[in-house]
């Protein structure tokens, strides 16, 4: 028995709003109802993306992560409006956005094992790649094992922005995650011309309100530097003092995910 996609879609919206981890002090919820997608495990474009211009060699198709992989799971979780509209203002990210970045992803975890537990309680094997001993990141370089982005790419969610992030139609701001997995669903349609056509900057150069928005000037005409975002977060580390207060690994920032016609639609 094959999972019904709308099905699977609906236990997930019933974990969004019953979790205790999508949730901070006060009541305000990190993340809205998901969006999903579906790619095959032997879609080509895993294998483009190990080209040095895209994810390079170091990024592993499906197969490498999941014996008999026959679809990727991708999801999109937007972050709740209060989120959003916190960090909207210049200069360091909101407390919200920080907890939205750190225990957002443990509830981002969370539904990541309650997807492959799903799958598996079905008969399927089932892999998230981020949860896995064996994903590894490249800081020298800033790649990866296994992007998310990429992945809802191919899953048809979105494209990339200027300042690298991928534009769905309910925007950029939040987090993305994914299952690999022997059951098979349908793909679904990537309804885009290229790699960049939701971002006005790529497509006309027209926007570029991420540069404007940009604390650390890691965003510019040229694109993204990750080295210079990287510095910020984890040696300028503007929010020491909180991120320490609660326990969190390194700063976080997400300006150029808000204020941004992007933040929350496809501009």
């Amino acid at each position: 028995m094959v999972m019904d996609p709308e099905q699977l879609l609906e236990k997930m919206n019933l974990l969004v709003v019953k979790s205790p981890l999508n949730y901070m002090e006060g009541g305000v919820r990190i993340f809205d109802s998901p969006l999903l997608g579906f790619a095959g495990a032997d879609d080509p474009l895993f294998q483009e993306m190990r080209q040095e211009h895209i994810a390079g060699e170091i990024f592993r198709p499906p197969a490498q992560w999941l014996s008999g992989a026959r679809s990727v799971i991708s999801y999109f979780l937007p972050f709740s409006e209060p989120v959003r509209r916190s960090n909207s203002e210049p200069g360091v990210a909101s407390l919200e956005w920080l907890h939205g970045r750190f225990t957002g992803e443990e509830f981002n975890n969370e539904l990541r094992r309650f997807i492959a537990g799903e799958l598996e309680g079905m008969g399927y094997s089932a892999v998230a790649p981020l949860l896995e001993e064996s994903m590894a990141i490249d800081f020298e370089r800033y790649r990866s094992t296994w992007s998310e982005r990429h992945a809802a790419y191919a899953a048809g969610l979105g494209t990339f922005s200027h300042n690298r992030g991928l534009i769905t139609r309910r925007g950029m701001a939040g987090r993305f995650g994914s299952v690999i997995t022997t059951a098979e669903f349908s793909p679904s349609p990537r309804s885009f011309e290229g790699p960049f056509s939701n971002c006005p900057w790529m497509r006309d150069g027209s926007c570029g309100d991420c540069m404007d928005r940009c604390p650390s000037g890691a965003i510019t005409e040229e694109g993204k530097d990750k080295a210079v975002c990287y510095r910020h977060l984890f040696v300028k580390d503007p929010l020491r003092e909180a991120r320490e207060k609660f326990g969190y690994p390194y700063s976080a920032c997400g300006k150029c995910q808000t204020a941004v016609p992007c933040e929350g639609a496809i501009p």
